[in-house]
């Protein structure tokens, strides 16, 4: 666990509404935007893609719920890193943290800044050449901002988790409103034939509602964290969870499924361009690409925390240099260079769906660890007070387990070589972990 010195180093200076932001934004992104093709494709029929976004949005709720109780009893900076060690020991908590680096954090940012590429392309007409670079250009610049004080960093997550809200509202009303196609009732024979399962479908909507736990690696920039945490993770993932199903159903019912399944990553783009015309749907794309801005801006601003609160510990290599906080702002930010270069280059060679398949499927390897915690710390500390509980135990860290497991086997059987690597990059943790214990 991070020591009490190292909590003071970093500003306790984020309230409620930063928090809320950061989960909602760092959610929002461009899953939403751009998975509703393949979701509907592995899905098989529009009234299964419905319920592949509605059952991941309960599974993260569960796992939030479950989460919560954890968080609350170590609000520390680090977030699952912190919680697998006090839980299952030092290496344990090395490698989820090791995780983080060395696949989750990284390709997650990667992925989102390409799907973001794709769509700045589009919007200024620009060859394809031009994705990586502007996909690179715009982490850096959230990266420089992000290196100034966290008030600031924090500050542009509520105003773009605001601006998100536009679209999403757009979407919605017209969908719902002006939508002639039955939402329910378009087949595979529409779509011609599934090219997954349903569990691949729930597998890709969860890319789309990840991101909520990140707040948890602020866990000592929050104030009263054992009170705000627990609150902003539910609350947050409760509004994304309502968001999510309506928009599905509003661009199900506007846009015909055959169609959906032939424009795949274009649709969300099609759909402001058929619904609000040239200049309203370039005013919607405006508002997404807010919306991928403040997620990306989300996770940049919390991944390099996992890289501080290990180097600070001394368990990474170079750990001096990734544990350097600027004397002015505290910001780690030769942590925060690090992640940006190492995602620029996923950015380059890496295709952004695979990207995200690789970086759900590891984090929930740890999540369904964590979910088990729950029970391994009310036994260890039977008797005592808990901050938060989660209602409904232990029914509701069940579910969170079980739809853990329903998406590493669905992973596993749907791209096994994909899993293997992974799970290669993860296991070169512990070399590194043995070796930095013999070095110390």
């Amino acid at each position: 666990m991070p020591t009490a010195k190292s909590e003071t180093k970093l500003n306790r200076s984020l309230g409620f509404w930063s928090a809320l932001s950061l989960v909602v934004g760092t959610v929002i992104g461009s899953g939403i935007f751009f998975k509703q093709s393949s979701v509907l494709d592995s899905a098989g029929s529009t009234t299964n893609a419905l319920l592949a976004w509605l059952l991941g949005g309960l599974i993260t709720l569960t796992a939030g719920l479950t989460i919560a109780e954890v968080g609350a009893q170590m609000p520390h900076t680090g977030g699952l890193y912190v919680y697998m060690e006090n839980i299952y020991g030092k290496i344990w908590g090395f490698l989820s943290g090791w995780m983080q680096i060395a696949v989750y954090g990284p390709a997650i940012i990667a992925s989102i800044a390409a799907y973001l590429g794709i769509l700045l392309v589009g919007f200024f007409h620009l060859s394809n050449g031009w994705q990586a670079p502007l996909s690179i250009g715009v982490i850096v610049l959230i990266g420089l901002l992000n290196m100034v004080e966290n008030r600031w960093g924090a500050a542009f997550q509520i105003a773009t988790t605001l601006g998100k809200l536009l679209p999403i509202a757009a979407i919605i009303i017209f969908g719902l409103f002006y939508g002639d196609q039955n939402a329910f009732g378009q087949t595979l024979h529409t779509v011609q034939q599934s090219t997954g399962s349903f569990g691949v479908a729930v597998l890709a909507t969860l890319f789309a509602y990840d991101g909520w736990i990140l707040v948890a690696n602020l866990g000592g920039e929050i104030k009263e964290p054992q009170k705000l945490l627990p609150r902003a993770i539910i609350l947050g993932i409760s509004l994304v969870l309502v968001a999510y199903t309506l928009v599905t159903y509003g661009i199900l019912h506007f846009i015909p499924a055959d169609t959906i399944h032939k424009l795949g990553q274009q649709t969300t783009i099609y759909f402001a361009q058929a619904a609000f015309g040239t200049v309203g749907g370039r005013l919607l794309n405006i508002g997404i690409i807010v919306s991928m801005v403040g997620c990306l801006n989300g996770k940049i601003m919390t991944f390099p925390r996992i890289i501080y609160a290990m180097a600070e510990r001394k368990q990474l290599p170079f750990s001096k240099q990734l544990s350097y906080l600027n004397p002015k702002s505290h910001e780690p930010i030769i942590a925060t260079l690090f992640i940006l270069v190492y995602a620029s280059i996923m950015i380059v060679f890496f295709n952004p769906d695979r990207l995200s398949d690789l970086c759900i499927f590891t984090v929930y390897c740890f999540y369904v660890a964590t979910f088990i915690g729950v029970f391994l710390l009310r036994k260890r500390h039977t008797g005592e007070k808990r901050p938060f509980s989660t209602p409904g135990f232990p029914v509701t860290p069940l579910i969170a387990i079980l739809g853990a497991l329903f998406v590493i086997i669905s992973e596993i059987g749907s791209d096994l070589p994909g899993v293997a690597l992974s799970l290669i990059i993860v296991a070169l943790g512990i070399p590194v972990y043995y070796y930095k214990q013999r070095v110390q």
